[in-house]
């Protein structure tokens, strides 16, 4: 017996679906009683009807069946089926499993993505990016793991800042005092590591939140409150985040840390006022000490240069009061020895000039009455001051004209007076006489 091919069996050309036609593809269609009602009056293919044709020529493919009224239904056909017809259709149906089978076992590994092969749930090896296969499941099975991802974990908090989550963001510092810190932890695979990530933790994405609160609580406990919620913010962040990669270096994870930011750090909302009072108190103290600073080097250098000239001029006056020591000492030596060489002249002398000193330094005159003269007193004195105020008014004007004031003469100190006003004295003596 020649059997039909499935091709023409299964014809979806075939004009006879859902209308009555025929079983097994191999004999000309026959028309059922109710023709009339099957065919829908020239309408669309009835559903029921189909589904029997379909049976039929299923059935037509592992055996023959006699004639006899179509529709396969009716409980009075019989199936005689054939071996050899039997055994095609059930290799075509084997093979179409198998192909199938075989089919499944193809996927697609996008680009920044591994693909890890497990075969019977030991791991196989890791794909690339592109078009793959393996063995079919059970035998091997896949699971896609991204290495570009960036992967985001938040402790203390959840999406804001004000969704807080105390038992992780309560933390103490150094010198026992509570902090509240949220921060925020990015991380994503390394090249190698999908194979870590996904074998050696149960779940690793616990294991990093874990690790982050735990690295920050180890960080903080050894650093003052003022450093952690002000000028050490950063350094604690980079501390977190070397300390996590080696705790995930230590397990194994295959997890490399990208940057831990700190969102917010401020003490616990219950003792936020007296933080904020004892804030400004500290504010309070650096502007105090600022302003004494600024004060200090204001005096202390004007203080330092008084200092130093009053260095200076007790150095000079040290200098002048040894110098004058020293030439009167050499003076003395001088006249002592001219007074051994003539005494009497020298002791007169001596007398002249002490006397000289005395009366060049007094604004008294004194006339000797003892001769019985009738010189007349003059006021010596005024004469002696209203020719000084003269001579200096000479020397001004000399000098405005000139224009040299050091060449001018020095006006009439100590009672001396200059020739220009002896002369001046004794031509009014003369007068009077």
């Amino acid at each position: 017996m020649r059997l039909p091919s499935i091709t023409r069996i299964f014809n979806l050309n075939d004009s006879n679906w859902g209308r009555g036609g025929g079983g097994s593809g191999n004999e000309p269609p026959r028309r059922p009683p109710n023709e009339g009602r099957n065919n829908n009056n020239g309408g669309p293919p009835d559903l029921d009807e189909l589904w029997r044709d379909f049976n039929r020529k299923l059935s037509g493919l592992f055996g023959r069946r006699p004639s006899g009224p179509p529709g396969g239904n009716d409980g009075r056909g019989r199936f005689s089926p054939s071996p050899r017809g039997t055994g095609v259709g059930l290799l075509v149906v084997v093979g179409i499993v198998v192909a199938l089978w075989l089919a499944s076992g193809f996927f697609i590994v996008q680009e920044g993505q591994v693909a890890v092969i497990t075969q019977f749930g030991k791991y196989k090896e890791t794909t690339r990016a592109g078009f793959q296969w393996r063995l079919p499941y059970p035998i091997q099975s896949h699971e896609i793991v991204n290495l570009s991802q960036l992967r985001t974990i938040e402790v203390g908090f959840r999406n804001t800042s004000r969704s807080k989550v105390l038992p992780e963001a309560l933390m103490l510092t150094d010198d026992e005092n509570i902090v509240d810190i949220q921060f925020v932890v990015q991380y994503r695979l390394k090249e190698t590591g999908a194979r870590d990530y996904l074998f050696n933790n149960r779940e690793p994405d616990i294991a990093v939140k874990q690790a982050a609160e735990t690295a920050m609580r180890e960080i903080v406990g050894k650093k003052k409150m003022d450093f952690v919620l002000y000028e050490g913010r950063t350094q604690v962040a980079s501390e977190v985040a070397a300390l996590m990669q080696q705790i995930m270096d230590l397990y194994g994870t295959g997890v490399l840390i990208s940057t831990v930011a700190i969102q917010n750090a401020q003490p616990p909302e219950q003792v936020q006022a007296a933080f904020d009072d004892a804030v400004k108190a500290g504010q309070d103290r650096e502007r105090q000490i600022n302003e004494g600073q600024a004060y200090a080097n204001d005096v202390v250098p004007r203080a330092a240069g008084a200092a130093s000239r009053l260095l200076q001029e007790a150095e000079g006056y040290r200098q002048r009061v040894i110098e004058n020591a020293e030439g009167d000492a050499a003076r003395f030596s001088q006249i002592l020895a001219e007074y051994r060489k003539a005494p009497q002249v020298m002791r007169d002398r001596l007398y002249l000039e002490t006397m000289q000193e005395i009366f060049a330094n007094t604004t008294k005159v004194l006339v000797d009455t003892r001769s019985g003269s009738n010189l007349l007193y003059l006021p010596l004195d005024k004469l002696m001051q209203q020719v000084s105020q003269e001579a200096a008014a000479a020397a001004r004007s000399a000098a405005s004209a000139t224009g040299n004031s050091s060449s001018a003469p020095q006006p009439l100190t100590g009672g001396v007076l200059p020739d220009a006003g002896r002369d001046a004295l004794r031509s009014r003596d003369r007068n009077a006489r």
